[in-house]
């Protein structure tokens, strides 16, 4: 191994980039928004429930976190986003008792996403 490739390892990155908390928020809702999309396609009750699982998990973290007093996001959109939680949760145990369809849930990610999207482009 000569110089060149001695230099080249020691300053080559070591680890992966670090990733921003809304990155890493983005990457987990549109995973399991994904997997939602997927499963509503497939028409497998039992695949459904097991996403409808995580994304209620997904939205109980979310509500926890805006509920929190040193949550730096506007009110308002703590608020909104609470609410979100609320709807999620009272509308995912009306799909599990088969009264209505997942689909509301896939907008509400989805909108959460496009949101998510544009304010990351604005940074």
């Amino acid at each position: 191994m000569n110089a060149t490739d001695k230099a080249r390892r020691a300053y080559a990155p070591t680890a992966a980039p670090i990733k921003s908390e809304r990155s890493v928020e983005f990457e987990v809702i549109a995973r399991i928004t994904a997997r939602l999309k997927a499963a509503i396609e497939a028409a497998q009750f039992p695949g459904l429930l097991e996403v409808l699982h995580e994304n209620r998990r997904l939205w109980r973290t979310l509500a926890t976190d805006v509920a929190n007093a040193e949550n730096l996001l506007p009110d308002e959109l703590r608020a909104r986003i609470f609410y979100l939680a609320e709807f999620t949760h009272h509308h995912t145990s009306k799909v599990i008792a088969r009264q209505e369809t997942a689909v509301p849930l896939l907008e509400v990610n989805t909108a959460i996403l496009r949101g998510l999207k544009q304010r990351r482009a604005l940074q």
